[in-house]
This record gives structure tokens, C-alpha cells and sequence, in this order.
């Protein structure tokens, strides 16, 4: 055992810090300790516990004390062994070799790891309810690109929906001027002629207004067919709807006409 163990052993019993020194240079003048110790903070370990004992007593230590001491060193491995507590310890004594102390995990140690442990855990399910959000996230965005890309499809068949309306009505405005031409010349050319009256209100079927003509329908479309485009189109062109009020009233006007000339009330 070196002068730095040995002086740890005494400051462990209680020994002041000047008495310790005095006794360490002792027993280092009497061969007690072979060694000088490093001048460093070291572990120690005693060969058994009649050497520790009899150190004790050597540096005044009660008996009572010397004892406790001993089997609380011993309990904490600073003592290699149980001595036989008859033989008395031949000096010099021989340097222990160091052995790291045996470091039972506390109760404060097991409950700082479970905290460890449990602070992992959570932080590993924080990590997964954050992937889980920036996916969701990530899905609604996409949902309303798809969303978008919808609408303005909408927008576009709408728009040409409503610029096919407008070449209907131009084409239905131009075929109502031209009719009402015909009629002007008609009765400018024959006011005189005494069947006049009845030839303006019953047209030939040269001047019969071609209502399929002006929908853009086949010739050979029936008379529901007509009825039907006819609707669209009030519907389309009614002010309620946002449509235009003059183009509604041309494409009710033709409406009426046509359901009178096919006798439906």
C-alpha cells in the first residue's frame, strides 16, 4: 500500500487531516508502507480486513469504529478480502494493486435511465405525429391542387359553352332581322294587293322560319328535340340565371313561335 492509500484510509476512519500526515510518515519511516504514493486522487484496495483493522488501530481508531469502518470498506470492495482476524499482518505491507470500485447502480441512477428510456419514447412518438401532420398536410395540398385543376377545367367548358351561346343567339338575331327584311319588302310591294292581309300572316313554306336551322339541329330533328335546345337555351339566357335579358327575350320570342306553329299550347 502506498502513502497515498494509506492517507485515504485514515481521512476515511475520521482521522484529521494533520494527524493522518503525521501517522502516513510514520509508518512509511517504520516500513509499514513500502511506497510513496503519486500525489494523485486514487482508488485503493487492502489485501483483507486484518490489515485494514490493525492500520486502524495502529492510528488510534476505537475498536467499535475500526470494526464499522472495515465492513462498510468492505462492503463498498475497498478491501479484497476477509482476513482470518488471528494472525497479525507482517510489515511491510505489500501495494495492493488498484481495483476500480465495484459502481452498483443507484436507485437515482435507475430512475434517471427509465426517464431516459420514457424521454425516447416520447420523443419518438412526437417524431411520428409530426411525419403523420406533414403528410396530411401534404395530401390536402395535393387534394386542392387536384381541386383547382378541376375548377378551372369547369371554368374553360363554361366559357365556351357560354361563347357557343353567343354565336347561337348572333345567329338567331341575324335570322330575325333578315325575316323581318323579307316581311318589310313583302308589304311594301303588295300593300295594294287585296289578299295581302292573308299572305302576310300565313307564310309559304318557302319563308317558313327554319327553327332547326338557327339551333344548329339536323333537319331531320323532331319537334321534342327543338322544345328541348329551346329550353337550354331560356335557361342558359333567363336574368335569374345571369344570363343576358335581351338574348332571353329573342330566344322566348322564337319559343313561342315555334309551339304555335306546331299547334302545342
Amino acid at each position: 500500500m502506498n502513502t497515498d492509500q494509506a492517507f485515504e484510509l485514515l481521512i476515511e476512519a475520521g482521522v484529521t487531516e494533520d494527524t493522518s500526515i503525521q501517522t502516513v510518515r510514520r509508518w512509511f519511516r517504520e516500513r509499514k508502507i513500502t511506497y510513496k504514493g503519486s500525489g494523485q486522487d486514487t482508488g485503493y484496495i487492502l489485501n483483507n480486513t486484518d490489515q485494514a483493522f490493525h492500520l486502524l488501530k495502529d492510528a488510534g481508531v476505537a475498536d467499535s469504529t475500526a470494526v464499522q469502518i472495515v465492513r462498510r470498506m468492505l462492503r463498498e470492495g475497498q478491501i479484497e478480502k476477509v482476513g482470518s482476524g488471528i494472525q497479525k499482518p507482517t510489515y511491510p505491507l505489500k501495494e495492493s494493486a488498484s481495483k476500480p470500485l465495484t459502481n452498483r447502480p443507484s436507485d437515482l441512477d435507475m430512475m434517471i435511465r427509465q426517464l431516459k428510456v420514457k424521454l425516447k419514447a416520447q420523443d419518438e412518438h412526437i417524431k411520428g405525429i409530426e411525419h403523420l401532420h406533414q403528410t396530411s398536410i401534404a395530401r390536402l395540398i395535393q387534394q386542392i391542387d387536384i381541386l383547382k385543376k378541376d375548377l378551372m377545367k369547369l371554368e374553360k367548358e363554361k366559357s365556351e359553352f357560354q361563347m357557343e351561346t353567343k354565336k347561337l343567339l348572333k345567329e338567331n338575331i341575324d335570322l330575325t332581322n333578315e325575316l323581318l327584311k323579307i316581311k318589310g319588302e313583302l308589304f311594301k310591294g303588295k300593300q295594294k294587293d287585296p289578299e295581302f292581309e292573308e299572305k302576310v300572316h300565313t307564310p309559304s313554306p318557302s319563308h317558313t322560319i327554319d327553327y332547326r336551322q338557327k339551333l344548329g339541329l339536323s333537319k331531320m330533328a323532331s319537334d321534342k328535340e327543338v322544345l328541348t335546345r329551346y329550353k337550354k337555351l331560356l335557361k342558359i339566357t333567363h336574368p335569374d340565371h345571369g344570363g343576358n335579358a335581351s338574348a332571353f327575350h329573342f330566344i322566348k320570342t322564337d319559343y313561342d313561335q315555334f309551339r304555335h306553329s306546331i299547334n302545342l299550347k
